[in-house]
């Protein structure tokens, strides 16, 4: 138990702190303090939050009252929480107990979090566990996986694949866009090669009879949280991040990767909004029936399939893996402050929330815990839920290093001009493997 790991690591100190003749202040058993009391723990607004919240008051009222232990969560704002923790650990505040965290700023935030070593991580998705660890030791527990699907028009391929014409339609444009003629298949089936030829026959720029104005829309805005979703087809044709610590932007990978946007783009197979488009503009594509599908996050299913929020569309959304067969997967987490003045009563509020009934409350509460016996034994709360278990188990997680978080932002800054046929490609690639790695590098 985690608890245990902690009391160990006091112990020790303890120890230390004798042998050198120091006073028991400032060690000893209460330099974890004593086990009881209020604890504080930042969460961010939104979906995750109002689920935490959920699970917070139910063990305040509950477990908490047995442990002895009260959990103040004190939200931050979604869009500034990182950088006021930021500002928290450079001063070595105790104020935070727990802090939010991710998978993608863990290894920036390693040298102010305890590592959580004693912690049993097998009831977790292992691709959560792996994004949360830095040089061998876990720094943040999971609570809640992100990945991508493929959201598609069911209705829309369903007529595709039956009607003869369309069928035909389809393996003409195919043709002149691919150079081989391809049948329509399932949308678990497609490749990105799939992707391109379906975005080209559902838009009318390519095919005047389509029932939609573009095929897909594609979130190529500058923005840290697009390049997840480009890694997918990065990832897709065979490429990555890095190899042993050197910058790997600079393949025939990546070079595909960004000319596929950038076809999709300059053929007005997508709309020209797509230069400023992130999630909002993805969902709100989908609803208006303007586009057949399109890459797209987990959470945004059970609004696209609910008549209340998507009255044109709901019931008409299939999920599908990523063609290509590849997602990015990051964990949002919890992570305890090295200079907590009372580790002991966090880590027994860290230990009851990496327990499947603590998870099993946040999933009827509306998250997404990273654990997958919960979401396979939860589908009836949210069908997506065990597709997004399948699609977790095969995705992948970039490099974790102090500047993962940076290299994000970075990547979108050098490529997003590239991915809307504005920059030639290997021009954005040489930039971007450049400033990589020096990222890999600091």
């Amino acid at each position: 138990m985690l608890k245990r790991r902690i009391s160990a690591i006091g112990a020790v100190f303890v120890s230390a702190a004798l042998l050198a003749g120091c006073s028991a202040a400032g060690a000893g058993a209460g330099e974890d303090g004593d086990g009881k009391g209020t604890i504080k723990m930042v969460s961010w607004p939104g979906p995750e939050g109002d689920a935490m919240s959920k699970v917070v008051d139910a063990y305040n009222a509950g477990q908490g009252k047995k442990d002895g232990v009260t959990v103040d969560m004190v939200l931050l704002s979604r869009q500034d929480t990182f950088s006021k923790e930021t500002a928290l650990m450079a001063s070595k505040s105790s104020d935070m107990d727990i802090y939010w965290t991710a998978s993608y700023n863990v290894g920036q935030y390693s040298p102010s979090l305890e590592p959580l070593d004693g912690i049993d991580t097998s009831n977790y998705f292992q691709v959560a566990v792996d994004g949360l660890s830095y040089e061998g030791s876990l720094y943040a527990l999971p609570l809640d996986v992100s990945n991508h699907f493929l959201l598609y028009r069911t209705d829309l391929i369903e007529h595709l694949l039956t009607d003869e014409t369309a069928r035909a339609d389809y393996a003409r444009i195919s043709a002149a866009v691919l150079g081989e003629a391809r049948e329509p298949k399932d949308p678990n089936e497609w490749d990105l090669e799939d992707y391109k030829a379906m975005a080209a026959y559902f838009s009318e720029a390519e095919n005047p009879a389509s029932p939609t104005e573009y095929g897909t829309i594609l979130q190529a805005k500058n923005l840290l949280y697009n390049t997840m979703i480009w890694d997918d087809v990065l990832w897709g044709y065979g490429g990555g991040w890095a190899e042993d610590g050197t910058a790997t932007l600079d393949t025939e990978a990546a070079t595909k990767a960004v000319e596929l946007y950038a076809d999709i783009y300059t053929n007005k197979w997508t709309s020209p909004d797509s230069a400023q488009a992130e999630f909002p503009e993805t969902q709100a594509a989908l609803q208006s029936g303007s586009v057949a599908f399109a890459l797209q996050w987990s959470a945004a299913f059970a609004s696209l399939n609910d008549p209340a929020q998507s009255p044109d569309v709901a019931g008409k959304i299939g999920i599908a893996n990523v063609p290509g067969g590849k997602s990015h997967v990051h964990a949002l987490s919890v992570s305890l402050n090295k200079y907590s003045k009372n580790k002991a009563a966090a880590t027994t509020w860290l230990d009851y929330l990496a327990t499947p009934e603590a998870m099993t409350l946040y999933a009827e509460a509306g998250g997404i815990p990273a654990m997958p016996a919960v979401l396979e034994a939860n589908t009836d709360i949210n069908p997506a839920f065990a597709q997004v278990s399948s699609t977790i188990a095969s995705g992948y997680s970039v490099p974790v290093f102090p500047q993962t978080f940076q290299a994000y932002s970075k990547i979108a800054e050098d490529l997003s001009g590239a991915w809307v046929g504005q920059t030639p490609a290997a021009e954005a690639l040489a930039t971007a493997n450049a400033n990589l790695q020096e990222l890999l590098d600091q």
